[in-house]
């Protein structure tokens, strides 16, 4: 496992983005855990993510000339992730839309660098994937071309098409898919860490009962 990778894991658990018990998802599942990365909330933990998401994006080789954020969690990890990338001697644009379009000033619903060229969406999770879908069509109409999106956690987890929700939006919309970890990576941690075995066994039994196949 990858230094960012481990920070991030020991971010989500310090803050509690990653909880465990029972959860109902919206597909009506009961999960062991959850996830929620809204509830990071001050600058050391913003940069402490913003810096993984960049490590992540430079780890997948993947060639990309600007970063895009959807409406709104998306917002702050897009600046996070661009100052992280400066940190690193690299400086590139980066942009965010709006929920609704603004209709004085400069109007429209996106903010910030014009999208042009290869860009990398840095969001939260993908469930559906609905925002990320409109992010796509949104900067596909700009004239710029999605390469790539960074999410925080795969879930690994079979949809309605019976694939996982990053295989259908890679599928669908042609880009590749970077987590930062995936639900297998976040059990080999937790198990190395010795924490508590009757959590990671029903994380276990659930992935057995709707995951994906390795």
């Amino acid at each position: 496992m990858h230094d960012y990778q481990t920070a991030f894991l020991q971010l989500a658990l310090d803050n509690g983005v990653l909880r465990f018990g029972e959860f109902t998802l919206k597909s009506g599942r009961v999960s062991p855990y959850f996830f929620n990365l809204g509830v990071i909330s001050s600058g050391k933990a913003l940069q402490t993510l913003g810096r993984a998401y960049a490590a992540a994006l430079t780890a997948s080789g993947i060639e990309f000339d600007m970063l895009f954020g959807p409406a709104y969690k998306g917002i702050p990890l897009v600046a996070a992730t661009a100052v992280a990338l400066a940190e690193k001697g690299r400086d590139v644009p980066f942009a965010y839309n709006r929920k609704e379009a603004k209709d004085h000033g400069e109007g429209g619903v996106l903010v910030g660098a014009k999208p042009v060229g290869r860009v990398a969406i840095v969001d939260d999770v993908l469930t559906a994937g609905t925002a990320l879908r409109e992010a796509i069509d949104l900067l596909r109409q700009a004239g710029a071309e999605p390469v790539a999106a960074v999410i925080a956690l795969d879930r690994q987890e079979l949809g309605p098409a019976g694939i996982s929700a990053v295989a259908q939006l890679e599928r669908d919309a042609g880009l590749r898919v970077v987590p930062l970890v995936t639900v297998r990576e976040l059990l080999d941690y937790l198990e190395g860490e010795h924490f508590a075995p009757e959590t990671t066994a029903a994380i276990r039994s659930y992935q057995a009962q709707y995951g994906v196949q390795a």
